[in-house]
């Protein structure tokens, strides 16, 4: 059987199932594309290949009924619809793909129309981030000072604290040896005292001997 042309509905089939290889193809490319590049002319081909996959199921249509043979009208009945099924499902496949690409650019355009309208806050938010990290190594700058002077002014107060033991012990020192010098006083003067009784002792023995020279001189004579 054969449509106008020549063309036999055998060599209609061979030509639908290699469109449905050709075009089932295109569609995995094109979803493995989908997530990196839009592919606009791909989408577009394989469209054109389905419906040109359902013109010949039409003209495929025609042709099986007129087959004489019940057997052979049923087995390409069969094939003909199959076609006609794969092609369906090919074209829900390419609808289910536009329509997230659809979502997708949406989503895109949201997303753009979002960052246009912050645009101009981005500016004053990143002031107040600036700020506020300023305002945080201002402080964290603060506390390490403050540490700082907290560990310079325990120095100061132990080398103090150091310095006052020493001065105690210092003072205990010179105490003692004032004292030593008081009791060494106290000798002295004694001591002075008994030299100054020697002297008169001394002094009144020479007199005393002078006089009695004098006097047994004048007695001798």
């Amino acid at each position: 059987m054969a449509v106008e042309g020549g063309t036999t509905l055998s060599e209609l089939f061979q030509k639908s199932r290699r469109l449905l290889l050709k075009t089932r193809d295109d569609l995995e490319r094109l979803e493995r594309l989908a997530s990196a590049v839009d592919s606009p002319e791909l989408s577009v081909s394989v469209r054109r290949d389905i419906s040109q996959i359902q013109t010949l199921c039409s003209e495929m249509d025609g042709l099986w009924r007129s087959v004489a043979s019940k057997p052979q009208r049923d087995l390409w009945k069969r094939k003909v619809e199959q076609v006609a099924e794969e092609a369906d499902s090919l074209r829900e496949s390419l609808d289910r793909y536009m329509q997230r690409q659809q979502r997708r650019m949406q989503e895109a355009q949201e997303r753009a129309d979002l960052l246009g309208r912050t645009n101009g806050e981005s500016s004053h938010i990143l002031r107040i981030f600036d700020e506020e990290a300023q305002a945080m190594e201002s402080a964290r700058n603060s506390s390490r000072m403050l540490e700082e002077a907290t560990a310079t002014g325990t120095a100061i107060l132990a080398k103090y604290s150091e310095q006052r033991e020493r001065l105690k012990g210092a003072q205990r020192k010179a105490l003692d040896v004032l004292n030593t010098l008081g009791l060494s006083n106290s000798v002295l003067r004694i001591i002075e005292r008994r030299n100054r009784v020697d002297q008169w002792i001394k002094y009144a023995g020479m007199i005393l001997t002078l006089i009695i020279v004098v006097v047994f001189l004048r007695w001798v004579r």
